[in-house]
This record gives structure tokens, sequence and C-alpha cells, in this order.
């Protein structure tokens, strides 16, 4: 009895996730959108390689190409040229120009990183901008809205609640 409770659990496991990503395709290859083997709509749930621009709903895995688009949530690995993300990602980024339009957990690295909403990790590069950063920023120049955690650069700039709102070498925040 015990055993065919497991084996319904994991049945249903299957059909649920199977139909959750239903809409993810494991590989895009694209030149530029709309020349692309998975159309925009759709999400990619391993591999995403470019060589112009993609564009895709999502993102999970290793995403690499020139500039790489994804409208929703992103999450794994992304090395472009301009990486850009409407909303949350996870992950490590690594671009000349990276830009979340929502929350970013991990590392994200380049000569510009953004963040609009909230990041949660490690900002390097020349320069740094985030909502809200919970974590450690380290460029050139920083700049966060508000901030729990330290940055580095020659220029740190924390716009309400830091120890100093501008303060060359090393800026920090730590609410109670």
């Amino acid at each position: 009895m015990r055993t065919r409770s497991i084996v319904a659990a994991a049945a249903s496991l299957i059909l649920i996730t199977s139909s959750a990503s239903a809409q993810e395709k494991p590989i895009q290859l694209s030149l530029f959108n709309p020349v692309q083997i998975v159309p925009e709509d759709q999400g990619v749930s391993a591999i995403r390689l470019n060589l112009i621009y993609t564009k895709n709903a999502s993102m999970t895995g290793f995403d690499i190409g020139l500039v790489n688009k994804t409208t929703g949530d992103g999450l794994g690995v992304m090395w472009a040229g301009v990486a850009m993300t409407d909303g949350n990602f996870t992950g490590w980024k690594g671009a000349f120009v990276g830009v979340v339009g929502g929350d970013f957990i991990g590392w994200q690295e380049g000569f510009v990183n953004v963040v609009d909403g909230r990041l949660k990790g490690l900002q390097t590069g020349l320069y740094n901008s985030t909502g809200h950063c919970n974590g450690l920023q380290i460029a050139l120049v920083n700049t966060t809205d508000t901030m729990e955690g330290i940055q580095i650069g020659l220029l740190n700039f924390i716009k309400t609640g830091g120890a100093f709102r501008f303060f060359p070498i090393v800026n920090w925040s730590f609410p109670d």
C-alpha cells in the first residue's frame, strides 16, 4: 500500500511539473529575434545561445550571447554583452551592461550593473545601482536607495539611512 502511494505521488508530481513547463523548451539557438528556434513568448529551461539578440519569456539554466532579453524571470548563469531581465533574477549575471527590472539574488558583475528592485548578494563593476542593497557593492561608483551592507569604491551613495549619504572609499548601512 505504501509503495502505491509513493508511485501515485511521483506520477502526480511528474504530471504537474510537465504541464507547468509545457511552454518551456530545453534549447534556444538564435541569430536575432525573431530568427530563433523558441518563440519569444515561451521560456527556455536549459541552454540559450545567440549570435546577436534573443528574447524569451523566461530563462532557467545557462544563457550566453551578445544581447539577451528575458521578459519574465531568470535563474542560472547569464553571460552577455547586454543582459536584460524584466523580472527577477537568481544566479550569476556577467555582462558589460546588466539590467534587472525586479529583484536579484546572487552575483552581478560587469561595467554597468542595475537592479531596479532589491539586490541580495554582490555587485562588482565600474558602476553599480540598486533600489535596495542587502550585501556588498564594489565599483568606482556605487549607488543605492537603501542599504544593509557595505559599498567599496571611489564614490559611494546611499540615498536614505546610510552612515553617510555620500562617502568616498567605503560607505555602509546596518539598520537596527
